[in-house]
């Protein structure tokens, strides 16, 4: 059966990197392989087929390849959320704590509109930062951020229940333990 534990299985694991005792997870073999992206793209588009969504948001990097696709196969728009000073038009920015200091990301002014119901996408749940400034973004803009989705949630770094506790909906296909 091709499922998300196919899916897991097809992660790799790069031990000590960024740093000594990170265990980190790749998802470029998901893309690589055109078996293991079709099903990865399609877990996620049975998931929301049917749901009334506008658009989908990817967050800066992967979430722009995962979220072009899934909004391609939903016949939706796509709207990047690009690091700081990326986005040609005006935009909106939003701060956030990363485990070794502060980011931003930015949003189009005009990206969305207020109604539009937003499928909000990534390609891991660390610690829920990213995800968190790219809802407050698309909220701040009037839109409603209908589900958090990522590939892989790692709950031993707390994003994932951060983001929940905050009232984002949050659906991840596979979850790793350990950091």
């Amino acid at each position: 059966m091709l499922d998300a534990d196919y899916i897991k299985r097809h992660i790799r694991t790069v031990p000590d990197w960024p740093e000594p005792g990170v265990q980190f997870r790749d998802i470029t073999p998901l893309l690589s392989n055109p078996r293991t992206l079709r099903v990865l793209i399609d877990l996620f588009v049975h998931r929301y087929m049917d749901s009334r969504l506008d658009l989908v948001a990817g967050i800066d990097a992967r979430g722009f390849i995962l979220g072009a696709i899934v909004a391609y196969e939903l016949n939706l728009g796509f709207v990047p959320i690009r690091k700081k000073g990326k986005l040609p038009f005006t935009t909106v920015a939003e701060e956030y704590e990363l485990e070794y200091g502060n980011a931003t990301v930015e949003l189009h002014s005009d990206a969305c509109k207020p109604g539009d119901r937003v499928l909000l996408i990534d390609d891991l749940i660390a610690t829920g930062g990213t995800m968190m400034a790219g809802a407050r973004l698309i909220e701040r803009l009037g839109a409603t951020v209908v589900e958090g989705a990522a590939i892989v949630d790692l709950p031993e770094l707390g994003g994932s229940r951060r983001l929940r506790e905050s009232g984002l909906a949050l659906h991840c296909l596979v979850q790793f333990d350990g950091v």
